[in-house]
């Protein structure tokens, strides 16, 4: 578990006597947010950070109750992406900034309805579209600014720090967004499929058209067989059709380790990409700076 300064109770404003916000959030990117916006201000603690760790299946113990139990801020993704959080975080009475939300927010509009992505797990009723925001530069950056206003109520004589880091934190949000959008101008259009779309925002951004089946990607979200016929459209689209795959090493199967394959067997570059931090990265927007640039990368041969 990633951890960042060292607990105590009372303080400024509901802090810790060092001067320290303790902030509990559901994965280690979100923990990745907040520590740029915090700085030495807070103390984050991710419930998951094992990079192999599948935040949809994730079952909570007693000790990451606790944790929840001891914040004074809560930072998680909503949407039913981390229910285990959703469930500890509905007993504690501390303020949460819930990232689906933001999505509404920056979009102008206090949510997005009941409109589950075609690509969303059945299973778990995803009302905000494709819940896999932090792929989404807009809405981590509603995160960040969210964050710095909450943590202003908390430590106020500090809340011009954290606005300055979120101000820093939206300028490097705008380093990634050009990159984005020369992915976009050079290569609007191109062609490709995703083992699982959690780069959907990101893809989306850019310009690229998801080619991917609609019963292939819902049976690997919903963890059920891929039908015959969906398998067969997606090893002929990699074969013969598609720029690139897009591969999330968190989720594997038989069923996406055969489009891996044949990718390779075709010459398709396949990009990697993942849901939480991988190890011994700690920077969100290093993390995502690198899997654009993979993209682009692979677009380009």
């Amino acid at each position: 578990m990633l951890a960042m300064g060292a607990s105590a109770c009372g303080g400024e404003g509901g802090g810790a006597e060092d001067g320290k916000v303790r902030v509990v959030t559901s994965t280690n990117v979100w923990a990745s947010v907040v520590a740029a916006v915090g700085g030495d201000h807070v103390e984050v603690i991710p419930i998951i950070s094992d990079a192999a760790a599948d935040p949809h299946s994730y079952q909570a113990a007693a000790a990451d109750a606790a944790e929840v139990r001891s914040a004074e801020l809560l930072v998680y993704n909503g949407g039913g992406y981390d229910d285990f959080f959703a469930q500890l975080a509905e007993g504690a009475d501390v303020p949460a900034v819930v990232a689906v939300e933001q999505a509404g927010a920056h979009d102008g509009h206090e949510d997005h309805g009941d409109h589950s992505h075609e690509h969303g797990h059945h299973s778990h009723g995803h009302e905000h579209g494709n819940e896999h925001v932090w792929y989404d530069l807009e809405v981590t950056n509603a995160v960040a600014e969210r964050v710095a206003a909450e943590l202003g109520e908390l430590l106020p004589r500090q809340s011009d720090v954290f606005d300055r880091n979120a101000a820093d934190f939206a300028e490097r949000i705008d380093g990634l967004r050009h990159d984005v959008e020369r992915v976009a101008e050079e290569h609007a259009g191109a062609k490709v499929v995703a083992t699982e779309p959690i780069a959907h925002h990101l893809l989306a951004a850019a310009g690229l058209e998801d080619a991917t089946p609609h019963e292939f990607a819902a049976a690997v979200e919903n963890e059920t067989d891929v039908p015959p016929a969906a398998q067969q459209q997606m090893l002929e689209l990699v074969e013969d059709e598609v720029d690139v795959v897009v591969r999330n090493v968190q989720t594997t199967t038989p069923a996406t380790e055969n489009v891996v394959g044949a990718a390779e067997q075709a010459g398709t570059p396949v990009v990697d990409v993942t849901e939480t931090l991988p190890e011994r990265q700690t920077d969100y927007i290093a993390w995502m700076g690198g899997q654009i640039d993979a993209l682009a990368k692979a677009l380009d041969k």
